[in-house]
């Protein structure tokens, strides 16, 4: 599928790029869909929860009344569960979330993410940039010309730059990552795409096409 190439101000260039139908042009699958964003979700997780039970709480072990003949039900030391400051029962406890994700399905499920963004004509292909120093009012201006100053936007860049990415963080609604290292839930969390000329490149060989 062929897409028009735009500078930094919006314009067409009258250049046309093709976007490989291996990467953009497959049938997504919903369910790696799924599973690769519950993956990096889960990786996410700290998972340091934690409440006291019964015998971490401090406090005296001592049978706080006789057994029988209270008139109440019976009660053990004033760490049970059942008393206000009690250990809690089944609370949650330390954990890793992280689970294994086979290879070619997270690589199925970035095709898929691209794919339901290309269907959907959310991607902007743009000429590459660079910038001498951070600028933030430049990455304003770019989504202003571009149209999508009001939609979350993923900025798709060949490598690393750190003036892009310092230009980036300020702006509410907007992220920059690589080509490589660009992942399903960025895709889609994203309302458009806006993929630098010579990411392309990089897609393919990523993708291996």
């Amino acid at each position: 599928m062929e897409f028009t190439v735009f500078n930094k101000a919006g314009e067409d260039t009258g250049k046309k790029i093709e976007l490989q139908d291996e990467i953009f042009g497959i049938e997504p699958n919903d369910h790696a869909i799924y599973l690769d964003v519950k993956q990096y979700m889960a990786n996410n997780r700290q998972g340091t929860h934690k409440t006291k039970q019964r015998n971490e709480i401090s406090g005296s072990s001592k049978k706080i009344k006789k057994q029988k003949g209270t008139g109440g039900a019976r009660a053990g030391n004033i760490k049970s569960p059942l008393f206000p400051g009690g250990g809690r029962v089944f609370g949650p406890q330390p954990r890793d979330y992280s689970f294994k994700l086979n290879k070619k399905v997270k690589l199925l499920a970035r095709k898929s993410a691209l794919a339901y963004k290309a269907k959907e004509n959310n991607i902007i292909v743009v000429e590459d940039f660079t910038f001498e120093q951070p600028k933030t009012k430049e990455i304003t201006a770019l989504k202003t010309n571009l149209k999508i100053e009001d939609k979350k936007s993923l900025l798709v860049i060949p490598a690393s730059d750190k003036n892009i990415y310092l230009s980036t963080r300020n702006i509410k609604g907007s992220k920059v990552t690589t080509a490589s290292d660009i992942n399903t839930y960025d895709i889609l969390d994203s309302s458009t795409l806006v993929i630098f000329e010579s990411s392309v490149n990089v897609f393919e060989k990523v993708f291996k096409i």
